[in-house]
């Protein structure tokens, strides 16, 4: 079953925090959000300006190196040093996408974002964007209700662009 996917990438942990309530109170529920960011520091700093905490170690999955149980606004993260980019998948349905690639070809997050629907050119400017610490991505799944209404709030908080493709669960 497919359903929207709104990927936008935002400035800074304060305009992350500030979307993924804004969308928890549209009714985007807590799985259904991922955020990718530049490293494990930044997946915890985001996390207690939800009100959540990051996790523990995982020692049995050198791929997936870090559990986050985030609670709050995202809620059952996995976080994932990608290898070879320091990229970190703080929660979400891509989290489970790129947990699968990091554990067989180290991690590509510029395929999983050309899988998501970006063109090459955009998702290779994105993935840079990401490892420098420029930006952090959020990802909403829309299952329910007003998927228009959840590009509003990400654009009123993002760096300027909200793009929306079909995701197969």
């Amino acid at each position: 079953m497919s359903h929207p996917l709104l990927l936008s990438l935002f400035q800074n942990i304060n305009a992350t925090a500030a979307v993924a309530r804004e969308l928890h109170h549209l009714g985007i529920g807590p799985s259904d959000l991922s955020v990718v960011a530049s490293d494990h520091h930044v997946e915890g700093t985001i996390a207690r300006q939800i009100d959540g905490s990051p996790g523990s170690e995982l020692e049995d999955s050198p791929a997936a190196s870090r559990f986050g149980a985030l609670s709050g606004y995202v809620l059952a993260a996995i976080a994932i040093g990608l290898p070879g980019t320091g990229a970190v998948v703080a929660a979400g349905p891509l989290a489970a996408e790129l947990s699968e690639v990091a554990g067989h070809v180290a991690g590509d997050l510029k395929a999983t974002l050309i899988k998501a629907g970006l063109p090459e050119s955009e998702a290779d400017r994105w993935r840079a964007q990401i490892e420098r610490g420029d930006a952090i991505l959020l990802g909403a799944h829309v299952r329910s209700g007003d998927s228009h209404k959840v590009e509003s709030a990400m654009l009123r908080h993002s760096m300027g662009q909200v793009v929306r493709t079909e995701w197969q669960d």
